[in-house]
């Protein structure tokens, strides 16, 4: 009997001793717990800290968010067309050449790529004035097309001349008015942009396929004004420019120069002279 009793009385202390042990236990978990938070919490405080005490350095910071300049807000870099002592051009093969009183074609210069375009001409003759170079015949084939979407109809009246050719019109123009007079309509031989091949005098039935200045008032010429540009066109000869060009106003008159120089040209409103800075 007093053994039963002491066993169960050990029995008891040992149990309490195991429940004591065991919460014991769970409190220094929770403790070690919340000190781990603790800590954690106040490493994530000490992060903070030092990455507000850092110093950012230039170029660092988030760059400010930039846009593409506007067509016509960006200077156009160019370069002065390269002439000899007797203001001969010494790239005449150029698409961007500035052929005027001032910078002149060689007397023996033929472009090697003249061709036809396939557009519609007032004339059936096969003759030279129908050519100019591939590069402007493709555009002129686009600019035909693109008018006539508009229900437009174009016609080619004049594109490639000679020096020769020109040399004779000259004089048949300055034997008829004079040569002031007609330096004011007419160039010079070696100073059209028709030798170039990069020219193309262009008209319409509503102007009687003539090249006169109510082609502009056409809506063939409106047109033009508006759109030659987009294919790589300028109106060479505008009315406002006069005093610039050293020309009288020709509506007619097309310029092949590439669509990226006609457009920065339409866009400033700017000739050959006053792009390359020549004009007085």
């Amino acid at each position: 009997m007093n053994k039963t009793i002491i066993s169960f009385g050990a029995a008891v202390l040992l149990a309490l001793g195991g429940c004591s042990a065991s919460g014991q236990s769970e409190g220094e978990e929770q403790n070690n717990s919340g000190d781990a938070s603790q800590q954690e919490e106040q490493a994530e405080q000490e992060n903070e800290a030092e990455k507000e005490s850092e110093p950012v350095f230039e170029g660092e910071e988030e760059q400010a968010e930039t846009t593409e300049p506007k067509a016509g807000e960006q200077e156009q870099t160019t370069t002065l067309p390269s002439v000899n002592e007797d203001g001969v051009l010494q790239n005449p093969e150029a698409l961007n050449a500035l052929v005027n009183r001032e910078y002149h074609l060689p007397s023996d210069y033929v472009p090697e790529d003249l061709t036809v375009p396939d557009v519609r001409f007032p004339y059936e003759e096969d003759v030279p004035k129908k050519q100019v170079r591939e590069p402007a015949a493709k555009a002129l084939e686009s600019l035909f097309s693109g008018a006539e979407e508009e229900g437009l109809y174009l016609f080619a009246v004049s594109g490639y001349r000679s020096y020769d050719r020109q040399e004779s019109i000259f004089a048949a123009n300055a034997e008829e008015d004079g040569v002031e007079a007609a330096n004011q309509y007419s160039a010079q031989a070696g100073e059209s942009e028709h030798q170039s091949g990069l020219a193309m005098d262009v008209s319409s039935q509503s102007a009687d396929f003539t090249l006169t200045n109510a082609f502009g008032e056409t809506p063939e010429g409106m047109w033009l004004k508006e759109n030659a540009h987009e294919y790589g066109f300028v109106i060479r000869y505008p009315e406002d420019k006069t005093d610039i060009t050293g020309y009288q106003y020709e509506p007619w008159h097309l310029r092949y120069v590439g669509k990226e120089l006609a457009a920065a040209l339409h866009d400033t409103n700017q000739t050959l002279e006053e792009y390359y800075g020549t004009a007085e």
